[in-house]
């Protein structure tokens, strides 16, 4: 299937690790220009190295994405050097562990706002371009906005708005043509997810008790599986869907836990 992706100019944030990296990488194998944008400078550098020596484009911005800022630099510099922006992957983020005991206020807002702040600055900067191209959205959200998890309000709340902004930009940019959709990971074995695996006292069983309980196959979904579905929502293939949350989790979410 060609999503005819080829020489859209997309950014993606956290996009040279887990989910982010695998989104980049399929972008760049449809012919599509990933942008880069993550603080560590030493990933995003072999990355594009990797890309370039297949011959697939790609830049990278290196920095904090919660500084406003910088989101903004992204977006100018992009159109500076590429003349467009065709769409937006909001992805950056961590489940930091600020939970109601285990946080404060300060925390928690500081949380809050890193997990977040970026996914809006960076739709309000490109936002010109994105009407120019009457492009699309993707926001990468996780299950644990919809279920909940224990220990992690500052995530949870963001993730919670994600969904919510998902929906309200949807409406918003409905004049305009833009797409606005958000993608609902569950188990995704990323860096992120394997440190917190290893904060439990025997993580192989724990991994094991979780993949028991998935469903479809029994086993984690794949990063290739959330870049598949991140990819075609971008594409022309997704043109009539907007404002829709896709929970790609094999089932762990909501199938009755009797069958497993």
């Amino acid at each position: 299937m060609d999503l005819q992706l080829k020489n859209k100019v997309i950014i993606v944030t956290g996009g040279s690790s887990g989910i982010g990296e695998a989104i980049s990488r399929l972008l760049a194998e449809e012919g599509a220009i990933p942008v880069i944008a993550s603080r560590n400078a030493a990933r995003n550098a072999a990355l594009q190295q990797e890309l370039a020596a297949k011959g697939q484009p790609s830049h990278s911005f290196n920095g904090e994405l919660s500084e406003a800022d910088f989101c903004e630099k992204i977006v100018r510099e992009t159109a500076e050097r590429y003349g467009r922006i065709d769409a937006l992957v909001n992805n950056a983020g961590r489940n930091d562990g600020v939970g109601l005991a285990t946080g404060n206020p300060a925390a928690f807002a500081n949380s809050f706002a890193e997990n977040l702040s970026h996914y809006y600055n960076l739709a309000h900067f490109a936002l010109p371009w994105l009407k120019e191209a009457r492009g699309s959205i993707v926001n990468i959200s996780s299950k644990v906005a919809m279920t909940g998890q224990g220990g992690t309000s500052g995530y949870a709340a963001a993730k919670g708005a994600q969904l919510a902004l998902t929906r309200e930009w949807a409406a918003e940019l409905l004049p305009f043509g833009i797409r606005v959709n958000a993608i609902l990971p569950a188990e995704v074995m990323t860096p992120l997810y394997e440190n917190w695996m290893q904060t439990f006292e025997k993580p192989a069983e724990k991994l094991a008790a979780i993949v028991s309980k998935i469903p479809l196959e029994h086993r984690m979904t794949t990063a290739d599986e959330i870049a598949s579905a991140t990819a075609f929502l971008l594409s022309a293939k997704a043109s009539h869907i907007t404002g829709q949350w896709w929970v790609i989790d094999g089932g762990y979410v909501h199938l009755d836990r009797a069958l497993t």
